[in-house]
Order: C-alpha cells, then structure tokens, then sequence
C-alpha cells in the first residue's frame, strides 16, 4: 500500500445485497449472504471504490480519507 489509505465501511442494517459494490470492485467488495462487506477495512486510494458508494441503492456504503467522509455524496 502507498502512505495514504481509505477507511471504507457498509453498513449492514443499511445494505440490500444487491451486489452492485462486488461488480464494480470484487477486490474490495463481497457478498456475504444478507449483505455485502467489506474485504479490508483499510485500501488504497480508487475511483471504483467511490464509484460503488455512489452506486449503492441504499447508501450503505461509506469512504473516509482520514476521517473526513468523501463517499458517497451527499447531494
């Protein structure tokens, strides 16, 4: 990993296990029976990964750069 990572989170009361997060970034992303998880807390810097939160029917999906949240949007 370089110096700088992304703390990235879903929420499981939130989450609808649609999947979606998986197909964008299966390497962040799994499927775990009722709702989607995170494969490592922590991971670089990836435009897939704010892409997923952006994409996630439920908003359950949460990225921090330090503790600053930058996904998904809050439009």
């Amino acid at each position: 990993m370089t110096g700088r990572v992304w703390d990235t989170r879903v929420d499981p009361r939130l989450c609808l296990a649609s999947g979606m997060c998986a197909g964008i970034a299966p390497e962040v992303f799994a499927l775990d029976g009722e709702h989607a998880r995170v494969r490592e807390d922590r991971t670089e810097p990836d435009d897939r990964v704010l892409a997923a939160a952006e994409v996630c029917p439920a908003r359950a999906i949460t990225v921090l750069d330090r503790n600053t949240v930058i996904g998904p949007s809050r439009d």
